[in-house]
Protein backbone atom coordinates (compact mmCIF):
# COMPACT_ATOMS: atom_id res chain seq x y z
CA UNK A 1 0.00 0.00 0.00
CA UNK A 2 1.23 3.53 -0.89
CA UNK A 3 2.12 5.47 1.67
CA UNK A 4 0.44 8.92 1.79
CA UNK A 5 1.33 11.75 -0.08
CA UNK A 6 0.79 14.88 2.47
CA UNK A 7 1.26 16.57 -0.70
CA UNK A 8 -2.03 15.78 -1.80
CA UNK A 9 -3.34 15.97 1.47
CA UNK A 10 -5.27 19.29 0.54
CA UNK A 11 -8.09 20.61 3.13
CA UNK A 12 -11.09 20.84 1.86
CA UNK A 13 -12.07 24.19 -0.25
CA UNK A 14 -14.54 26.30 2.06
CA UNK A 15 -18.02 26.85 0.56
CA UNK A 16 -19.37 30.51 0.56
CA UNK A 17 -22.47 28.69 -0.71
CA UNK A 18 -24.26 25.19 -0.31
CA UNK A 19 -23.77 22.23 -2.13
CA UNK A 20 -26.29 21.72 -4.75
CA UNK A 21 -27.13 18.60 -2.73
CA UNK A 22 -27.63 21.13 0.38
CA UNK A 23 -31.46 21.38 1.54
CA UNK A 24 -31.05 24.89 2.49
CA UNK A 25 -29.49 25.92 -1.24
CA UNK A 26 -31.85 28.23 -2.42
CA UNK A 27 -33.21 26.23 -5.93
CA UNK A 28 -32.28 27.97 -9.36
CA UNK A 29 -34.88 30.71 -10.33
CA UNK A 30 -36.42 30.64 -14.03
CA UNK A 31 -37.81 33.81 -14.76
CA UNK A 32 -40.03 33.71 -17.88
CA UNK A 33 -39.26 36.60 -20.15
CA UNK A 34 -39.95 35.72 -23.35
CA UNK A 35 -43.17 37.00 -24.03
CA UNK A 36 -43.96 39.50 -26.72
CA UNK A 37 -45.76 42.18 -24.31
CA UNK A 38 -48.32 42.88 -26.86
CA UNK A 39 -50.64 44.83 -24.11
CA UNK A 40 -48.24 46.84 -22.90
CA UNK A 41 -47.85 48.56 -26.69
CA UNK A 42 -46.21 51.00 -27.85
CA UNK A 43 -44.31 50.72 -25.09
CA UNK A 44 -43.27 47.52 -26.08
CA UNK A 45 -42.54 48.71 -29.53
CA UNK A 46 -38.89 49.22 -28.70
CA UNK A 47 -37.88 48.03 -25.59
CA UNK A 48 -39.03 43.83 -24.16
CA UNK A 49 -41.36 43.80 -21.20
CA UNK A 50 -38.82 42.42 -19.02
CA UNK A 51 -36.83 45.69 -19.45
CA UNK A 52 -40.16 48.34 -19.02
CA UNK A 53 -38.98 50.53 -15.71
CA UNK A 54 -41.85 50.83 -13.06
CA UNK A 55 -40.56 53.79 -10.81
CA UNK A 56 -37.33 53.53 -12.75
CA UNK A 57 -36.67 49.99 -12.18
CA UNK A 58 -36.60 47.45 -15.21
CA UNK A 59 -39.74 44.94 -14.44
CA UNK A 60 -37.16 41.45 -14.31
CA UNK A 61 -35.05 43.70 -11.77
CA UNK A 62 -37.99 43.73 -9.46
CA UNK A 63 -38.22 40.26 -9.82
CA UNK A 64 -35.02 39.25 -9.31
CA UNK A 65 -35.07 41.67 -5.97
CA UNK A 66 -37.77 39.36 -4.54
CA UNK A 67 -35.97 36.19 -4.88
CA UNK A 68 -32.58 37.60 -3.85
CA UNK A 69 -34.28 39.08 -0.65
CA UNK A 70 -34.87 35.60 0.18
CA UNK A 71 -31.63 34.21 -0.54
CA UNK A 72 -31.29 33.25 -4.19
CA UNK A 73 -28.30 33.52 -6.39
CA UNK A 74 -28.65 31.86 -9.87
CA UNK A 75 -30.91 32.84 -12.14
CA UNK A 76 -31.82 32.08 -16.06
CA UNK A 77 -34.24 33.65 -18.15
CA UNK A 78 -35.64 32.56 -21.51
CA UNK A 79 -35.65 35.23 -24.15
CA UNK A 80 -37.02 36.13 -27.59
CA UNK A 81 -38.82 39.13 -28.29
CA UNK A 82 -35.99 41.57 -28.87
CA UNK A 83 -33.52 39.32 -26.94
CA UNK A 84 -30.23 41.07 -27.70
CA UNK A 85 -31.62 43.84 -25.27
CA UNK A 86 -32.27 41.57 -22.41
CA UNK A 87 -28.68 39.50 -23.20
CA UNK A 88 -27.30 43.52 -23.31
CA UNK A 89 -29.09 44.48 -20.24
CA UNK A 90 -27.43 41.77 -18.05
CA UNK A 91 -24.04 42.06 -19.30
CA UNK A 92 -23.29 37.90 -19.72
CA UNK A 93 -24.23 37.92 -15.44
CA UNK A 94 -27.28 36.20 -16.57
CA UNK A 95 -27.66 32.40 -17.96
CA UNK A 96 -30.63 32.65 -21.39
CA UNK A 97 -32.05 30.51 -22.72
CA UNK A 98 -32.76 32.40 -26.27
CA UNK A 99 -35.64 30.70 -28.20
CA UNK A 100 -35.91 31.66 -31.92
CA UNK A 101 -39.13 30.22 -32.07
CA UNK A 102 -42.05 31.19 -28.81
CA UNK A 103 -42.11 28.09 -26.61
CA UNK A 104 -44.72 29.74 -24.23
CA UNK A 105 -44.47 29.09 -20.44
CA UNK A 106 -44.03 25.02 -20.28
CA UNK A 107 -42.19 24.77 -23.39
CA UNK A 108 -39.68 27.46 -22.34
CA UNK A 109 -39.16 26.47 -18.74
CA UNK A 110 -38.25 22.76 -20.80
CA UNK A 111 -35.73 24.06 -22.97
CA UNK A 112 -33.88 25.61 -20.26
CA UNK A 113 -33.68 22.98 -17.66
CA UNK A 114 -30.54 21.85 -18.37
CA UNK A 115 -29.08 25.24 -17.14
CA UNK A 116 -31.20 24.58 -14.27
CA UNK A 117 -28.80 22.50 -11.63
CA UNK A 118 -31.37 22.12 -8.45
CA UNK A 119 -34.51 20.40 -8.26
CA UNK A 120 -36.84 21.72 -7.11
CA UNK A 121 -36.53 25.11 -9.30
CA UNK A 122 -38.42 28.24 -8.81
CA UNK A 123 -40.08 30.12 -11.66
CA UNK A 124 -40.92 33.06 -11.99
CA UNK A 125 -42.99 35.40 -13.89
CA UNK A 126 -41.39 38.95 -15.10
CA UNK A 127 -44.84 40.89 -14.46
CA UNK A 128 -45.41 40.95 -11.14
CA UNK A 129 -43.89 41.48 -8.12
CA UNK A 130 -44.16 42.80 -4.33
CA UNK A 131 -41.88 45.08 -2.54
CA UNK A 132 -38.61 43.66 -1.85
CA UNK A 133 -38.33 42.56 1.60
CA UNK A 134 -41.86 43.51 2.58
CA UNK A 135 -42.64 39.51 2.89
CA UNK A 136 -40.80 36.18 2.66
CA UNK A 137 -43.58 34.19 0.81
CA UNK A 138 -40.79 32.42 -0.89
CA UNK A 139 -39.46 30.22 2.62
CA UNK A 140 -42.88 29.37 3.39
CA UNK A 141 -43.69 28.02 -0.65
CA UNK A 142 -40.06 25.84 -0.07
CA UNK A 143 -41.38 24.61 3.65
CA UNK A 144 -44.51 23.73 2.29
CA UNK A 145 -42.83 22.18 -1.17
CA UNK A 146 -40.49 19.93 1.82
CA UNK A 147 -43.61 18.65 3.77
CA UNK A 148 -44.00 16.34 0.76
CA UNK A 149 -47.56 16.49 -0.21
CA UNK A 150 -47.46 18.79 -2.67
CA UNK A 151 -45.38 18.22 -6.47
CA UNK A 152 -46.28 22.19 -6.99
CA UNK A 153 -46.33 25.28 -4.71
CA UNK A 154 -47.63 28.46 -6.39
CA UNK A 155 -47.88 31.93 -4.38
CA UNK A 156 -51.21 32.82 -3.94
CA UNK A 157 -52.93 36.51 -3.76
CA UNK A 158 -55.27 37.88 -2.23
CA UNK A 159 -57.66 40.15 -4.69
CA UNK A 160 -57.67 43.03 -2.45
CA UNK A 161 -54.24 42.86 -2.35
CA UNK A 162 -53.64 42.82 -6.05
CA UNK A 163 -52.97 45.92 -8.15
CA UNK A 164 -53.37 45.34 -12.14
CA UNK A 165 -55.59 42.29 -12.36
CA UNK A 166 -58.60 42.21 -13.98
CA UNK A 167 -60.33 38.82 -13.11
CA UNK A 168 -61.67 38.37 -9.30
CA UNK A 169 -59.72 34.87 -9.05
CA UNK A 170 -58.06 32.11 -10.67
CA UNK A 171 -58.10 29.37 -7.61
CA UNK A 172 -59.57 29.04 -4.26
CA UNK A 173 -57.02 28.32 -1.53
CA UNK A 174 -58.28 25.87 1.08
CA UNK A 175 -57.11 26.24 5.11
CA UNK A 176 -55.30 23.67 4.76
CA UNK A 177 -53.22 25.24 1.75
CA UNK A 178 -54.35 22.81 -1.12
CA UNK A 179 -55.98 24.56 -4.51
CA UNK A 180 -58.84 23.72 -5.23
CA UNK A 181 -61.34 24.98 -8.00
CA UNK A 182 -64.30 25.74 -5.84
CA UNK A 183 -63.34 25.30 -1.67
CA UNK A 184 -61.33 28.26 0.44
CA UNK A 185 -60.51 31.94 -0.31
CA UNK A 186 -60.51 33.03 -3.61
CA UNK A 187 -56.92 34.09 -4.98
CA UNK A 188 -54.57 35.11 -7.47
CA UNK A 189 -51.62 32.81 -9.29
CA UNK A 190 -49.31 35.74 -8.34
CA UNK A 191 -46.91 34.24 -10.90
CA UNK A 192 -44.35 32.09 -8.69
CA UNK A 193 -44.16 28.39 -8.54
CA UNK A 194 -42.10 26.02 -6.49
CA UNK A 195 -41.95 22.66 -8.71
CA UNK A 196 -39.88 19.66 -9.59
CA UNK A 197 -38.16 18.94 -13.01
CA UNK A 198 -39.94 15.76 -13.18
CA UNK A 199 -43.22 16.87 -13.79
CA UNK A 200 -41.68 17.98 -17.63
CA UNK A 201 -40.37 14.40 -18.35
CA UNK A 202 -44.00 13.83 -20.10
CA UNK A 203 -44.88 17.10 -21.68
CA UNK A 204 -44.22 17.25 -25.48
CA UNK A 205 -41.54 18.99 -27.23
CA UNK A 206 -42.02 22.57 -28.33
CA UNK A 207 -44.49 24.96 -27.26
CA UNK A 208 -46.97 24.55 -24.29
CA UNK A 209 -48.29 26.08 -21.51
CA UNK A 210 -47.39 25.75 -17.60
CA UNK A 211 -50.86 25.90 -17.13
CA UNK A 212 -51.12 22.20 -18.58
CA UNK A 213 -48.97 21.01 -15.68
CA UNK A 214 -51.00 23.08 -12.64
CA UNK A 215 -54.29 21.36 -14.41
CA UNK A 216 -52.79 18.36 -14.02
CA UNK A 217 -51.56 18.69 -10.61
CA UNK A 218 -54.87 20.04 -9.28
CA UNK A 219 -56.48 16.97 -10.98
CA UNK A 220 -53.96 14.60 -8.85
CA UNK A 221 -55.00 17.26 -5.58
CA UNK A 222 -50.80 17.84 -5.62
CA UNK A 223 -51.01 21.38 -6.06
CA UNK A 224 -50.61 23.49 -3.08
CA UNK A 225 -50.08 27.21 -2.61
CA UNK A 226 -48.81 29.86 0.66
CA UNK A 227 -50.38 33.18 0.61
CA UNK A 228 -48.79 36.63 -0.01
CA UNK A 229 -48.77 39.12 3.09
CA UNK A 230 -47.99 42.42 1.19
CA UNK A 231 -49.03 44.74 -1.94
CA UNK A 232 -48.74 43.12 -5.80
CA UNK A 233 -48.28 44.62 -8.48
CA UNK A 234 -49.38 43.23 -11.60
CA UNK A 235 -48.26 44.37 -15.08
CA UNK A 236 -49.52 43.48 -17.85
CA UNK A 237 -50.91 46.58 -19.40
CA UNK A 238 -50.73 50.60 -19.03
CA UNK A 239 -53.49 50.70 -17.08
CA UNK A 240 -51.51 48.23 -14.67
CA UNK A 241 -48.11 50.21 -15.20
CA UNK A 242 -49.43 53.23 -14.20
CA UNK A 243 -51.37 52.01 -10.92
CA UNK A 244 -47.96 50.21 -9.60
CA UNK A 245 -45.78 53.67 -10.79
CA UNK A 246 -48.62 55.43 -8.08
CA UNK A 247 -48.17 53.37 -5.61
CA UNK A 248 -44.47 52.81 -5.62
CA UNK A 249 -43.64 56.59 -6.24
CA UNK A 250 -41.24 58.19 -3.93
CA UNK A 251 -43.24 60.34 -0.90
CA UNK A 252 -41.42 63.84 -2.52
CA UNK A 253 -42.09 63.52 -5.73
CA UNK A 254 -43.66 65.89 -7.95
Amino acid sequence: MDAPNPALDFPAPHRSYPAMTDTSRFPDVMLLAAGLGSRLRPITDTIPKPLVPVAGVPLIERVMDNARAEGAKRFVANAHYRADQLLAHFGGLLKVSREDELLNTGGGIKRALPMLASDPIVVMNTDAFWPAGSDTPLARMQARFAEGRAEIVLLCVHPRDASGFARSHDFCLSPSGEITRDYGAPVIYGGVAIMGKSLFSDTPDGAFSLNDIFEQCLERETLYGVALNAPWFHVGDPDGLAAAEARLAPADAP
